[in-house]
């Protein structure tokens, strides 16, 4: 990795970061779709370097919030994750190592559905949904978290029809988030899949991406949800597009 491109990471990072402590789910898709669009790192590295990143974030925003946590919602939705996990990881590492262009394709048109999904309004349910939905959501969010790190629009579009209070589905999502980055570390290091260079990039990162949730839970910014919201999904769009694009390109040839 040259200086311009480790520069150039440590501003997607930041961007990153910044739009997580916003939205509650960007990092991964943001870190993840920009380094893909301007080949900064390998993907499977990128992807190991957000799972890191998130679980710092989570580290922090979790503190003192067990009371608000819906723990019979968060049981169901990591039993589901178990599974959707470690089948991600798996076809991860198949795609990898023999379809790196299809490995991009896919990346491009995951963000471009989610980016469609976080943008689909849904009315609030009038009673908080089964146990087997959660288990179903998880095991979605599992899978492609396993794959890219970028387990949280399917949880975003599923907690956020439950009648719950603000706290309470904030901090769950952040939960089973976290469990869900924890699980992937734990499938993808003893495998041999957690390469040194991704392990020097959550060093440098971590610290980075700890002080702009520290400063930003001190600071919050004034900007409209809604407003950001729309901001992110833009910037996914376009990215799935370069990312889709060179893709298709190259698998036609």
């Amino acid at each position: 990795m040259s200086a311009l491109q480790f520069a150039g990471f440590l501003v997607c990072v930041a961007l990153a970061s910044s739009l997580q402590n916003i939205t509650g789910f960007a990092l991964a898709l943001i870190l993840l779709g920009l380094t893909g669009l301007f080949e900064l790192a390998p993907l499977p590295d990128v992807a190991n370097v957000a799972t890191v990143l998130s679980l710092a974030n989570a580290a922090i925003q979790l503190r003192g919030t067990h009371k608000s946590l819906r723990w019979s919602a968060w049981r169901h939705t990591v039993s589901g994750s178990v599974f959707g996990v470690a089948a991600g990881v798996a076809l991860l590492a198949w795609l990898s190592a023999n379809v790196v262009m299809v490995l991009r394709l896919l990346l491009g048109v995951v963000v471009i559905a989610c980016a469609i999904v976080v943008l689909v309004r849904t009315l609030p349910r009038a009673t908080q949904s089964s146990g087997i939905s959660f288990g179903g959501y998880g095991f979605l969010s599992g899978l492609l978290g396993g794959l890219f790190s970028a387990s949280g629009p399917p949880l975003v579009y599923h907690f956020y029809r439950q009648p719950w209070d603000l706290d309470s589905l904030r901090d769950t999502l952040v939960a089973s988030l976290a469990f869900g980055s924890l699980l992937r570390l734990a499938l993808v290091i003893p495998t041999g899949q957690f390469s040194p260079r991704a392990l020097w990039l959550s060093a440098v990162t971590v610290p980075l991406v700890m002080t702009i949730t520290w400063w930003m839970r001190r600071h919050p910014p004034a900007w409209r949800r809604e407003t950001v919201l729309k901001v992110v999904c833009g910037l996914l769009l376009v990215t799935g597009a370069g990312l889709i694009g060179p893709a298709v390109a190259a698998l036609l040839r």
